[in-house]
């Protein structure tokens, strides 16, 4: 399936079930693109590559696919990958209560977004970490692949979601470039975030991105947002009360006011963060959460088809 609907993700309860229908959806459908062949089937294996030993070559799926892979152990790995969460109130957004019509959110679709990663890569045998900032580094947990560490990583993602705390500004150049320091192993970083930071200026936002890639870091930036209420300003022509969800400012008005402007100002940073990742060398990726998983996955599936560990 391309998405979830609103309803079929309203509780979130089970996140490791979520995101295997998301992995599996994501699988029957790399069937009929140009990935065809990707070895997500061969989770326990990889190819063989002439010259490593011959008794490590599995003959059963030899017979079978008319390919030579070795057995992978438990302690190999590809590829490391540490998965960032912007955990601020801004990433709450839209509000989910008992009583809204929405069941989605950033934060929401980050934890389910990042799952489903981490689903994949557990059966590829890559390790993976989670890093969560909001105001500073919540927590950095290190790249692992073992099944007891997937399951911890989980439950963190639950608690995101489940026990919010708030209201917690956001400083995202700060804790980016703390995260840069504390991964000493060349990875791929995939953060999600909507990168609005009100303390910082633009230009500290992309020195923090510029950190990461400098260290040799593969970037994926999933600029996390609702594009319909965010970046397009859809809302009804009648008054609002609009408050900031980090720091309890109040402003009503109607939105045909300001419509104009806010979409040129949102255009615009967000074509300077284009931009900017483009110079990097980061991959950016306008991350819709009404636009499902799949965008996700096909940008981690083309990023690590790229990288050589």
């Amino acid at each position: 399936m391309e998405f979830f609907d609103q309803a079929h993700i309203r509780h979130l309860g089970n996140l490791e079930l979520l995101a295997r229908q998301v992995v599996e959806g994501f699988i029957i459908g790399l069937h009929k693109s140009p990935f065809h062949g990707f070895s997500v089937e061969f989770a326990e294996h990889r190819l063989y590559n002439p010259g490593e030993p011959v008794k490590d070559i599995d003959w059963k799926v030899y017979a079978r696919t008319d390919r030579l892979y070795s057995k992978r152990f438990e302690e190999e790995t590809n590829l490391r990958c540490q998965i960032v969460i912007d955990a601020s109130s801004s990433m709450y957004f839209p509000e989910v209560t008992a009583h809204s019509k929405y069941y989605i959110n950033k934060i929401r679709w980050s934890a389910l977004a990042a799952a489903s990663l981490m689903h994949l890569l557990q059966r590829q045998r890559d390790a993976f970490g989670l890093s969560v900032f909001d105001s500073q580094v919540r927590q950095h947990t290190r790249a692992r692949s073992s099944t007891a560490h997937y399951q911890l990583m989980l439950s963190h993602l639950h608690q995101l979601i489940t026990q919010p705390e708030r209201p917690r500004s956001t400083a995202a150049a700060q804790a980016l470039h703390q995260i840069a320091d504390s991964i000493h192993k060349r990875s791929m970083v995939i953060i999600f975030s909507d990168m609005f930071d009100q303390a910082a200026q633009p230009d500290e936002l992309f020195a923090a991105l510029q950190h990461l890639k400098h260290n040799k870091h593969e970037v994926i930036l999933f600029h996390t947002i609702d594009r319909a209420l965010e970046y397009d300003f859809e809302f009804k022509n009648r008054p609002y009360l609009f408050i900031d969800m980090e720091t309890g400012e109040r402003v009503r008005l109607q939105p045909s006011q300001i419509k104009d402007y806010y979409v040129a100002q949102m255009r615009q940073y967000t074509e300077r963060l284009r931009l900017k990742c483009l110079q990097y060398k980061i991959d950016f990726v306008a991350a819709d959460i009404q636009k499902g998983f799949h965008q996700v996955l096909q940008a981690w599936l083309v990023k690590r088809s790229k990288m050589r560990v």
